[in-house]
C-alpha cells in the first residue's frame, strides 16, 4: 500500500466508529425513556402525593434532556460519518460508495429520537 492512498480499513474504521456512536446514542435515548417511565410507574404504584409530582416531574426532565441528547449524537455522529467518508474518498480513486443508505439509517434514528422527545415533552410541558 503507497503511503497517502486510503484503503478499504479507512472506510471500515470510520463506519465502526459511527456505528459506535450510533450505538450510544440509542442508549442515551432509551436510559431518557426508561428513566421517565420508571418514574411514573413509581408515582402510580405509591399514589399521588405533591412531592412525589415534584419528582416525577424533575425526572422527566431529565429524561426528556437525554432523549433529545441521545437525538443529537446520532445527527452529529451520522454528519461526521458523511463527511469523512467524502475526505477519504477524495484522496482514492476506485470504489464508489453510496452514501444513502447512512444517511438514511441517521435520519431515521433521528426522527425517532424527535419522536420520543416530542413524546416525552408532551407529557411534561402539557399539563
Amino acid at each position: 500500500m503507497k503511503p497517502g492512498k486510503p484503503s478499504f480499513r479507512d472506510h471500515a474504521a470510520n463506519e465502526r466508529t459511527f456505528l459506535a456512536w450510533v450505538r450510544t446514542g440509542i442508549a442515551v435515548m432509551a436510559f431518557g425513556f426508561l428513566v421517565e417511565k420508571f418514574s411514573l410507574f413509581t408515582e402510580y404504584l405509591r399514589g399521588k402525593t405533591d412531592s412525589l409530582t415534584e419528582i416525577h416531574h424533575g425526572s422527566s426532565a431529565v429524561g426528556f434532556g437525554l432523549v433529545l441528547f441521545g437525538t443529537l449524537i446520532i445527527a452529529l455522529s451520522t454528519w461526521r460519518f458523511v463527511v469523512l467518508r467524502r475526505e477519504i474518498d477524495k484522496m482514492e480513486a476506485g470504489l464508489p460508495h453510496s452514501d444513502l443508505p447512512d444517511i438514511l439509517l441517521g435520519l431515521l434514528l433521528t426522527l425517532v429520537g424527535l419522536f420520543l422527545a416530542f413524546y416525552l415533552g408532551r407529557q411534561l410541558f402539557v399539563k
